[in-house]
């Protein structure tokens, strides 16, 4: 074993704060990253299922990607502590030609990023090509993230907005004027009355879905971000039978790890024969309406993929931007 040839320069790895992250993020560059990656051909081992090791109380999820596009590959690493009730995320990047460790990252709000762009994407490409009506359930960061993001790519002609604290659902709708025609309502169903996409991201208290399929107008676009987990609902099982394509970042994670998607399995909905994956829409292989009344899908469980693929956009912008912290020493590759 001997060290890389000292001829290679390797450029010295980038510590980003935070800060750093906020100042960087761009909804437009993140949407056109993910756009670029999903348009590739990804194998199940350049992207695989995420791991968790746990403790009394803590856990530890890596989720590890090498992205299709080349340059960097990369991996999320989530350390959680359910009693004293606090995470901490890092990203660490490295070049896919050299080895080196180009980047360590704070992932805080990466998951954010990642979740409402990769949202947007599916939207852009599922949405009727007209201003949208859209409706929304939750008023937290997940559902600001994914309106704004949207707002961006799209036009929006207004927007309802329901989370059942009336205080959240006024600030929520307060925080998007001007220039964005939104109103705060008293139900879920008024927030999806007649709208073109309905983003879901919320869950309630006792985990019964937020939104009912019987609601939804012919034709809409639903986005469910809220619920990733097993013991996790948010919309009901008629959404999925209602639905006539159900797009999917993972989609054997979506079908056998999803509360929504096993309720529906469990109520005879035929999930699986209607899923595909958010490669295959973006790629062109799949016509998710064949009539324009058609409901169609989008379920997020995330993918390190689009963590990684953001954190590169960001890693790239702070090159060129002299932003972030050259760390005093690095990691050599070495040769085996």
């Amino acid at each position: 074993m001997h060290h890389a040839q000292e001829s290679q320069v390797i450029a010295p790895t980038l510590f980003l704060s935070d800060a750093d992250v906020a100042s960087l993020a761009d909804w437009g560059t993140a949407v056109a990253a993910l756009a670029e990656a999903y348009a590739h051909p990804t194998s199940d081992a350049m992207v695989p299922p995420r791991s968790m090791a746990r403790g009394d109380g803590l856990w530890l999820r890596s989720l590890t990607a090498v992205p299709p596009t080349g340059g960097q590959m990369g991996c999320k690493l989530i350390a959680a502590s359910m009693r004293a009730r606090c995470a901490s995320y890092l990203i660490a990047l490295f070049n896919q030609q050299t080895m080196a460790l180009s980047a360590l990252i704070d992932g805080n709000r990466v998951t954010g990023l990642r979740t409402a762009a990769t949202a947007a994407l599916a939207v852009d490409l599922l949405a009727p090509k007209r201003a949208l009506r859209v409706g929304v359930i939750g008023a937290g960061f997940e559902a600001r993230g994914a309106l704004d993001c949207l707002k961006s790519v799209r036009d929006v002609s207004h927007v309802r907005v329901f989370s059942p604290t009336p205080a959240s659902r006024e600030r929520f709708a307060e925080s998007f004027k001007p220039g964005l025609d939104i109103q705060a309502v008293s139900s879920a169903q008024e927030a999806v009355r007649d709208a073109d996409v309905v983003i879901c991201a919320a869950r309630s208290r006792d985990e019964s879905p937020v939104l009912q399929g019987a609601w939804l107008c012919p034709g809409a676009t639903v986005v469910s971000l809220g619920s990733t987990l097993p013991e996790q609902r948010e919309v009901d099982p008629v959404t999925m039978e209602r639905a006539a394509c159900i797009v999917a970042d993972m989609p054997q994670e979506v079908l056998h790890d999803t509360g929504d998607a096993i309720a529906a399995i469990s109520a005879g909905v035929y999930v699986a024969d209607k899923l595909v994956a958010l490669w295959d829409l973006v790629a062109g292989r799949v016509t998710p309406r064949q009539q324009a009344s058609d409901i169609v899908l989008y379920k997020s469980v995330g993918s390190a993929l689009q963590d990684v693929v953001i954190a590169q956009a960001l890693y790239e912008r702070a090159r060129q931007q002299g932003l972030g912290i050259e760390l005093p020493a690095s990691i050599v590759p070495v040769s085996k």
